[in-house]
């Protein structure tokens, strides 16, 4: 979530998210031999003193940029499905993709925010529906990628006709995280994800969870990421005094 200014607190540490501290970021982060990063897309912030994640660029943009700027680590895009058309998301997608030299992934978002959704002159559809419309984004997203000729799609979201997406991305379809947590959103995760973005607790209370997951993909494999916050000081006394003061100075409002 680096491309997003955060986080809940008002401490003086507080992320900003500009360019060139993005950029430094990626750098160090492909230089220590890490996996990925993902960003988040926020379209508002969500109030308060901070008004967190008010200040977020665009995730595809900064992604093809930060492929430029590095050699190995992987990059994400987070896209709403509901909001960017899948043709034109197609070609976005692919050209980053190629930027980076294969090194491009997708967190595919069906989206969640109401106040976001009417920037875009929107209502948020129920839970339901929005992953519906995402499995439809999703299918015409891969038919682009692989078809040789141009299809028709006949959905209840989208009804395309002559579609057709050139260039391809560099090597075969770029992996897909998702973090749906819901019985339908992990339905669709099992279902489509290369990557599962679960919210499970500890490693040892979400053991069957997370091999139930793996089962029901396959004979696909999935992955299940999980989210963690690392805090990192000289000593634990450090560590908890800073934790200590995130919690007195957080922006409740927000």
């Amino acid at each position: 979530g680096i491309n997003c200014s955060g986080g809940l607190s008002l401490l003086k540490e507080r992320w900003h998210g500009s360019w060139g501290d993005n950029v430094n970021v990626a750098k160090l982060a492909d230089e220590a031999g890490l996996e990925c990063l993902v960003p988040l897309q926020r379209w508002k912030g969500y109030g308060g003193v901070s008004n967190v994640n008010s200040h977020c660029l665009d995730s595809i943009a900064w992604a093809s940029g930060l492929l430029g700027q590095t050699r190995h680590l992987s990059i994400f895009a987070t896209v709403h499905a509901t909001l960017l058309h899948p043709v034109f998301a197609a070609k976005q997608m692919a050209t980053a993709d190629l930027i980076g030299g294969g090194r491009f992934g997708v967190n595919l978002v069906p989206g969640s925010d109401a106040a976001e959704f009417r920037m875009f002159g929107q209502e948020l559809d129920e839970h339901l529906d929005r992953y519906a419309m995402a499995q439809e984004w999703w299918d015409v997203i891969r038919r682009a990628w692989s078809n040789e000729e141009e299809f028709d799609f006949e959905g209840r979201y989208f009804k395309l006709k002559g579609v057709i997406s050139r260039p391809v991305p560099y090597a075969g379809m770029p992996p897909m995280m998702n973090a749906g947590a819901s019985p339908v959103g992990r339905d669709f995760a099992v279902r489509n994800s290369d990557m599962h973005y679960d919210w499970c607790q500890s490693p040892e209370d979400s053991r069957e969870r997370i091999k139930e997951s793996k089962a029901r993909a396959l004979p696909r494999p999935l992955q299940v990421w999980s989210p963690i916050s690392v805090v990192c000081r000289p000593t634990q006394t450090e560590v908890k005094d800073f934790l200590d003061d995130c919690v007195a100075s957080a922006d409740w409002e927000a």
